[in-house]
Order: structure tokens, then C-alpha cells, then sequence
């Protein structure tokens, strides 16, 4: 079977170059790693020392902050080569203060791992959450590189625990040790031999809990709220705003901030085309009354983390429709209730929150304006809920830790 993928890995590879052609992701795909080697060694010094994480897209990324940080804080001898699969990650990452050379992963071929790993010499590999490469798993256990999955999650439906899934299994071989969400991800890893495995938790909790310690003051949006009650509503589709639309157009006095998943001009257009209250893009903001509007659109990107700060209440998007649910964790650490639609069975984080009433899942326009109502009348069940999804946040953080402290009984390991 590993013969067959390697085959398929080669292949794919010069597919891809054509279909560049057809599609602009799978172009930026091959544009990217153009040159990926001669830039990977002129950006590196091979008398420094590197650490090497691996981030599948911009979400797994943000997992790693928490990781990145405490590495610089722990071992600031070290260089941080952070490497990504999708363009996505890899185009909205170019710099960030805690890592020294962001690089595309090349394809998992043997050739590319061998010339990617000789070039970076890591002495530790971090792979967060997923996106397991065969080939450069191989390559690093072949070296002894000390490597880990941090906050990995494992589904029974993947092929390291199906009966044609050998050659997978072994490339789990490589890493040290695992670090899980969650204990089914722990009993699926022993039910196949490996009992190098810890429950830590997701590091998207520290993440987001670190925010509330950063200053998240905006001037704008104090001008614009008052003492007015807010709804945040973050990173929505269209099929979000079918459901809020309605309530925000026959609302009286609260105010609501909408942070479109997509800030194409033509899309914020048609959204603001459908507001029949008083509303104000981000962009034009300037020498504006900005207390005269009630809908204040962010089209614009990087404010939406700290614009949760000011919520008293958040609807979180993607779960109305099928793109899947962002990030409900942003909010939840600012202690303030939150929204979502109706999809979000592959989200546990959220699955945990509504068991708990943290949170509110609503399927259509009313159910939406029937909770809404509710949180801006009922002040005691608004804090309460609130209450909830902080602390959910404070009571899930420490899988940074974890792994800071196994690291620290063995980090002389050779």
C-alpha cells in the first residue's frame, strides 16, 4: 500500500501543475512551493538550532500560538520553522513575532522529505492536531527526531484503525508522544499498540484565554456602542445573516457589529443593501457620528477577536449553512452568551457548551429572534449564560502546560 501511495504522491505532482491552470487555489498550491528548497536554505543558518511545526491551514496555526510562545519563552537559542499545507494558511501567515521562516510543506514524497529535513535539521517536531505525511514521519523517525502531536484528534473511521491501514500505523511511530484532545482519540491510539498517549486537551483554549490578558481597547467601537447594548456577530455567510436579518431590521435600541466570513465589496454591498436601519462600514468610518448607527460592518480583517471584548451577546456563523462553524471559543472567553445555527455535529467544543447552556442553536428567523429576545430582555439569564462560556474557557486551559512539562523531564533526551 505504501508503494501505491508513494506512486500516487508522484503522480499527483505533475497533475497539479496542469490543473493550476483550471483553478486558482490549486495554483497557488504549486506557485507556493516554486522555489520552496533554494528559499527554505536561504532562509535558514545550519549553525542554528530549529524547532519545526507543523500546521495543516491557518485554524491549526492558531492552535499552535500557545505552543510557539512557550517554546520562544523556554528555548530562546532556538529557531521556529512553521511550515503549512494550504495556501490559506500559508498567505495570511508571512510574519508573525514568534516564528522565524513560515514555508510551505512540499509534497510527502520520500525525496522532498529527506532534502526538507536536511535542510531545517529540527531538533523537535511539533505536528498540531493532525495531517499526518507517511513519508516525512518516516524520514523523522529514520533521523531520531523527537517529535509530537499536539492537541491530535483521531476518528475510528481513519485508516490507521481499518484492517488495510499497516503502513500508516507504523508511521505513527515516529512520534514520541501524543498529545489528545479528547479520551476516545487515547483509547483509539491503544487499541492499536500505542500507550504513548496523554489527554491535554485542545491548546485552542489557552489561545483564546491569553486574549482576555491583551488590551482589546477600540476606540471606534466605544464611539459606536455607548452604553448600549451589542450583539457581535463573527465571521458569517449568507445563510447566517438569512436568520439574523429580520431581527436586526425590526430591533429598536440594541446594536449589532457583523464581521462577514468574506469582505469581497460586492458581498458587503448586497449585505448592506438588506439593512434597513441605520449602518456603517468599517472603511468609511472616518469623521462619522459613529453613536448614530446601530450596524456597524467590519469589512476588514484582524478586529474581530477584540470586538468580541464588547459583546453582550455573539452569534458565531458557518453553522447555518454547510462552510462549518468558526471559532466559538473567541467569544466564550470574553463570558458572554453565544449563537450558532443548526449544523455543528462535528464541532465538540460546541456539542460541550450547549450541554452546559452556554449556548444557543437556532434553526430558523424565529428561533433566532425568540433567543434573542430573550437575552436582551432577561439580564439575569444573559449573565448566567455568560457566565457558562467563561467558564467553560477557564476550566479547559492547560494542554500547553502538558506538554511544557514533558518537555522539560526530557528535553536533554538525544
Amino acid at each position: 500500500m505504501q508503494g501505491v501511495y508513494n506512486v500516487l504522491i508522484n503522480l499527483s505532482g505533475v497533475v497539479l501543475k496542469s490543473a493550476g491552470y483550471f483553478s486558482k487555489k490549486l495554483q497557488e498550491f504549486t506557485e507556493g512551493r516554486r522555489d520552496l528548497f533554494p528559499k527554505l536554505e536561504k532562509a535558514t543558518d545550519p549553525s542554528q538550532k530549529y524547532f519545526w511545526v507543523h500546521a495543516a491551514s491557518l485554524g491549526e496555526f492558531e492552535m499552535a500560538v500557545p505552543v510557539l510562545k512557550m517554546l520562544k519563552q523556554k528555548y530562546p537559542d532556538h529557531r521556529i520553522v512553521v511550515s503549512f499545507f494550504s495556501p490559506s494558511g500559508y498567505k495570511n501567515k508571512k510574519q508573525h513575532p514568534l516564528v522565524d521562516h513560515f514555508t510551505y510543506l512540499p509534497l510527502d514524497t520520500k525525496k522532498n522529505a529527506r532534502k526538507f529535513l536536511d535542510i531545517i535539521q529540527p531538533e523537535m517536531a511539533f505536528f498540531i492536531k493532525y495531517d499526518f505525511w507517511p513519508n516525512f514521519l518516516n524520514e523523522l523517525r529514520s533521523r531520531n527526531t523527537r517529535t509530537f502531536l499536539v492537541s491530535g484528534v483521531f476518528r475510528k473511521d481513519q485508516a490507521f484503525f481499518k484492517p488495510y491501514g499497516g503502513w500508516m500505523r507504523s508511521s505513527l511511530k515516529a512520534f514520541e508522544h501524543f498529545f489528545v484532545q479528547n479520551k476516545e482519540s487515547k483509547e483509539l491510539l491503544e487499541s492499536i499498540g500505542f500507550k504513548n498517549v496523554s489527554v491535554a486537551g485542545d491548546t485552542r483554549f489557552d489561545r483564546v484565554a491569553a486574549q482576555i490578558e491583551a488590551d482589546n481597547r477600540i476606540g471606534f467601537i466605544e464611539d459606536f456602542k455607548e452604553d448600549k447594548l451589542m450583539a457581535v456577530c463573527g465571521s458569517t455567510w449568507p445563510e447566517d445573516e438569512e436568520l439574523m436579518l429580520d431581527f436586526i431590521n425590526n430591533s429598536r435600541s440594541i446594536k449589532f457589529i457583523i464581521a462577514p466570513h468574506e469582505i469581497k465589496p460586492e458581498k458587503i454591498e448586497k449585505l448592506r443593501e438588506r439593512i434597513s436601519i441605520p449602518v456603517i462600514k468599517y472603511s468609511e468610518k472616518e469623521n462619522r457620528e459613529l453613536k448614530n448607527y446601530r450596524v456597524l460592518i467590519l469589512d476588514t480583517i484582524g478586529l474581530l477577536g477584540r470586538a468580541y471584548s464588547y459583546a453582550d451577546i455573539a452569534y458565531v456563523g458557518g453553522a447555518a449553512g454547510s462552510t462549518g462553524l468558526h471559532n466559538i471559543l473567541e467569544p466564550a472567553t470574553f463570558g458572554i452568551p453565544i449563537i450558532i445555527g443548526k449544523n455543528f455535529d462535528k464541532f465538540p467544543e460546541a456539542q460541550r457548551l450547549r450541554q452546559l447552556a452556554g449556548l444557543f442553536s437556532v434553526e430558523d428567523r424565529e428561533e433566532f429572534s425568540t433567543i434573542m429576545t430573550r437575552l436582551y430582555t432577561d439580564t439575569d439569564f444573559r449573565r448566567k449564560t455568560g457566565m457558562i462560556a467563561g467558564h467553560f474557557i477557564n476550566s479547559n486551559t492547560g494542554a500547553t502546560r502538558i506538554l511544557e512539562e514533558y518537555l522539560e523531564k526530557g528535553f536533554s533526551k538525544n
